[in-house]
């Protein structure tokens, strides 16, 4: 098995785009082969006849431009709702495979990979695939992606309850707490880390500002380590 991280999220919105870009980097800097893969996008924009993921175009950037955008993110559709319904809109199909079979270039090309998810653990990614689907299989530990607003407990134990029971259970690195929008008026955000430390077996690996940086100790090679990482959520 080769290292890598699975990018998932409390929901959608969250910042995994963000965090994932910042851990891509760090990785980079230390002069390792990163490769980063979406399996599926919907919400894509045309730019010259071409359907692009902005979220792949950030993480692409973010690892120093490996392979081609096509290979981060080959399944990518326009309208802005799960994948398996945009896919519906244009008179296609997600192809099951594909989400697969995506990430082989990535492991052998690179020494690490960071998988996005689209949404959340739950969120559909085919007619048949959720995103857990897909963790599960490609094996790498869960980085959860929590947003640091009101509500963010009860999502961040839901998504952590759902890892655990979701067949033999999914392997998590840790949690980062991200602040994906300026926040005015919210004073949950001043508690919810040490919330989530207090609550969490998982342990809360960093706090990003919003537009800010990874301030942190946490040694994401290791953390890639499916043979070593790996929490349960009770």
């Amino acid at each position: 098995m080769s290292r890598g991280l699975f990018i998932t999220g409390t929901g959608t919105g969250v910042g995994k785009t963000y965090v994932a870009a910042l851990i891509a980097r760090k990785l980079t800097s230390t002069g390792k082969r990163v490769g980063v893969y979406k399996p599926v996008a919907s919400g894509c924009e045309l730019r010259d006849g071409i359907l692009q993921s902005t979220d792949a175009v950030a993480l692409w950037e973010a690892a120093g431009r490996p392979g081609t955008l096509e290979q981060v993110c080959p399944q990518r559709f326009a309208v802005a709702v799960a994948p398996h319904l945009a896919a519906r809109v244009e008179g296609r199909r997600v192809d099951q495979q594909q989400l697969r079979s995506g990430l082989d270039f990535w492991r052998e090309s690179c020494d690490v990979v960071l998988v996005e998810g689209a949404g959340g653990l739950m969120s559909p990614v085919s007619d048949d695939d959720y995103n857990a689907d897909l963790a599960d299989e490609f094996g790498h530990p869960l980085i959860v992606v929590a947003a640091n607003v009101l509500g963010t407990i009860n999502a961040t134990l839901q998504t952590l309850i759902v890892a655990d029971t979701f067949r033999d259970g999914l392997k998590i690195a840790g949690i980062v707490l991200n602040t994906p929008r300026l926040v005015v008026g919210d004073s949950s955000v001043e508690s919810n880390a040490d919330e989530l430390v207090r609550r969490c077996v998982p342990p809360l690996l960093a706090e990003v500002e919003y537009g800010g940086g990874i301030e942190t100790d946490a040694d994401w090679w290791a953390l890639a380590d499916s043979k070593q990482s790996g929490h349960r959520a009770e």
